[in-house]
């Protein structure tokens, strides 16, 4: 896979010039089904397969690390956390009410797989995807444990990144190690429990 996107004949966007409706989906769509079929993710591939040219997605992405990473998160629905109630029941309704709808219905058990060995494989894309998605994936959850420590509900030494670490940790042991998936009833409840010693652990009260 290619480190990069542009290069020294790359075309550069004009200043108010309009982008083609449909180039972005085209363009995704193209990356997922290249992914898919595990073939290997270039620049040549992506134009051949999406039919845009290479300077639509010079405009659009500024490397190929960060073009791959928003197609594996295509689909995804973004999460929000309703703190107007109780804190933990919302991240429990979040996280376990149906998880599977809560990553999108289109993001299937598979994409999920390949993106874990397409980051792994290779770190400027790990980092690209850790940058522009999941960072952004967390701040409803960072925020509505700050609100929970704020009303005294979880201890003010809290470290709410390290938190979200650990409770997003376990579901990840259970694909990555249990080889189990979301439609496992029984690691969806090895999760529940872990979360809630978490909590326990997190609890002021």
């Amino acid at each position: 896979m290619s480190s990069g996107v542009r290069d020294a004949g790359a075309a550069v966007r004009g200043p108010g010039r309009p982008r083609a409706e449909g180039h972005d989906e085209k363009i995704l769509a193209a990356v997922d089904k290249l992914i898919d079929a595990d073939r290997p993710v270039t620049v040549g591939a992506v134009v051949e397969e999406s039919g845009v040219s290479r300077a639509a997605l010079y405009r659009r992405w500024p490397s190929l690390p960060d073009l791959v990473a928003a197609a594996l998160d295509r689909g995804r629905l973004a999460l929000e956390v309703d703190t107007s109630g109780d804190i933990k029941e919302a991240i429990v309704a979040l996280y376990f009410g149906d998880p599977r709808a809560a990553r999108g219905s289109t993001y299937s058990d598979r994409r999920f797989r390949a993106r874990l060995a397409l980051v792994m494989q290779n770190p400027d894309l790990q980092h690209a995807y850790w940058s522009s998605h999941v960072r952004r994936r967390r701040v409803s959850v960072h925020a509505a444990l700050t609100e929970a420590i704020r009303r005294g509900d979880l201890r003010d030494d809290v470290d709410v990144d390290a938190a979200i670490d650990l409770i997003n940790g376990v579901f990840y042991y259970q694909s990555v190690v249990r080889g189990a998936t979301l439609r496992d009833d029984a690691a969806l409840e090895r999760c529940r429990r872990a979360f809630e010693i978490a909590w326990r652990g997190m609890s002021a009260r």
